[in-house]
């Protein structure tokens, strides 16, 4: 497959992502109570659901924290919240994708433009990056002593289509409708994961050649990811991992 910097971007910066635990879990607990509004409290029925809780619970989220945010969205009257993707640009010529939970798309689409523009970045229109992306199962590990081929055989066990071995993580990427199976597998292998989702896989990286650039991407992930509304962020660089541990945060 073609090379990016998906695992690698996480192991990097997995130091950050603790740090901001309370907000990681604040996200997730949005996303349990969106599914919960929409197709009920029993994940059985509700595929949305069991997606989510998968999520949260790769996120580390505590199982009672879980079940406080069912209960909760059961519980409300509040308005059903509205998932919203964005596309754009960011410096270097990298693709974004920005997917976003709101109650007010007034409110989202004007900081998200703002977050695209602060940081020399340009929000497209609906479709103008979406083609160069797959919609997939990414779950990512943390990578061991296990050699690469050791990585992929096991790939090959689970059924992955796409095994990417990088220095701290790896990543394997299945179809989207296959999660929950492909997740199960992972986990009776004992690998230890870092992140389990669908989402957005480019197809094709692009390489970034200025760390001026670099440096700008990372800001404007940086600050998508700091809003509320935004869930995940989905992007098709690749950089030096030197550049990702010297910039990311700076």
């Amino acid at each position: 497959m073609a090379g990016h910097s998906h695992s690698a971007n996480i192991a990097a910066r997995k130091g950050a992502v603790d740090k901001k635990r309370a907000k990681v879990f604040s996200k997730l607990s949005r996303a349990l109570m969106s599914a919960v509004r929409q197709g009920g409290v029993d994940p059985d029925s509700n595929l949305k659901l069991k997606y989510a809780i998968e999520k949260a619970r790769a996120g580390n989220m505590p199982k009672d924290t879980i079940e406080r945010a069912i209960k909760r969205a059961a519980g409300e009257q509040a308005g059903e919240l509205e998932e919203l993707t964005y596309e754009g640009y960011a410096p270097g010529g990298i693709a974004l994708m920005v997917v976003c939970l709101t109650d007010n798309r007034h409110r989202t689409s004007p900081d998200v433009k703002y977050a695209f523009d602060r940081h020399g970045g340009n929000l497209g229109a609906p479709g103008s990056v979406s083609f160069l992306f797959q919609f997939r199962s990414i779950v990512v590990v943390e990578r061991g002593s296990k050699g690469e081929d050791e990585w992929v055989e096991l790939g090959l066990e689970v059924g992955a289509e796409d095994v990417l071995v990088e220095k701290e993580a790896v990543t394997f990427l299945a179809p989207a409708a296959e999660f929950l199976s492909f997740k199960r597998a992972l986990e009776e292998r004992g690998v230890a994961i870092l992140s389990a989702e669908t989402g957005y896989m480019p197809i094709n990286a692009v390489a970034v050649a200025d760390k001026d650039d670099a440096r700008k991407l990372l800001k404007l992930i940086d600050a998508l990811e700091d809003n509320e509304d935004v869930q995940s962020v989905y992007a098709n660089y690749e950089m030096p991992d030197e550049w990702i541990a010297e910039l990311s945060g700076s």
